[in-house]
């Protein structure tokens, strides 16, 4: 498994302006190693990358929603690809992802789902980063992939299916 650390490639910044949630940033950094590893690659390319993520509360997150897509609503999740390429590219400029997730709405949907805010916030930032990938919610068939990777890595990394978490345990 690649982490941070070990790949010179993903450099990953995170800023917690939201106190009120655990969680252990090596951790995350190694979701976000993870996944850019995973799905981020074009063409089997290896594809560098600078990783800005801000942990912030629904105020901030609100600011921010209104201010980028208009939207004076809370939200769990805001992913911007900075990149002045937005074809990856071996060589060239890094890839630059900046993602703000929700702690407070993170803490508050842990609490009523049974699981970690840690592992709440883990799905926000792993969807945030496979929109950035390519892939897409706006369909039922299209939401149903994504919500498969998300817990499919989600799983692996030991938080456990996060999304799909009722509809496995009836499954089963």
């Amino acid at each position: 498994m690649s982490s941070a650390k070990q790949d010179p490639a993903i450099a990953i910044q995170i800023t917690t302006d939201f106190r009120d949630v655990d969680v252990s940033l090596p951790r995350l950094k190694r979701l976000i190693a993870t996944v850019c590893t995973r799905f981020g690659r074009y063409q089997g390319a290896r594809t560098a990358y600078e990783i800005s993520l801000g942990i912030v509360d629904d105020i901030e997150i609100t600011r921010l929603n209104n201010q980028f897509l208009g939207r004076n609503v809370t939200t769990d999740c805001l992913s911007f690809d900075l990149s002045d390429d937005k074809t990856p590219q071996t060589g060239g400029n890094p890839r630059t992802l900046e993602l703000i997730v929700n702690g407070q709405m993170a803490v508050r949907e842990a609490d009523l789902r049974g699981h970690s805010a840690e592992a709440e916030l883990a799905l926000y930032i792993t969807h945030g980063l496979l929109h950035n990938f390519g892939f897409d919610d706006s369909t039922p068939s299209e939401a149903r992939k994504i919500h498969d990777a998300e817990d499919r890595i989600l799983q692996e990394l030991g938080y456990g299916p996060v999304y799909n978490k009722d509809t496995d345990a009836q499954e089963h």
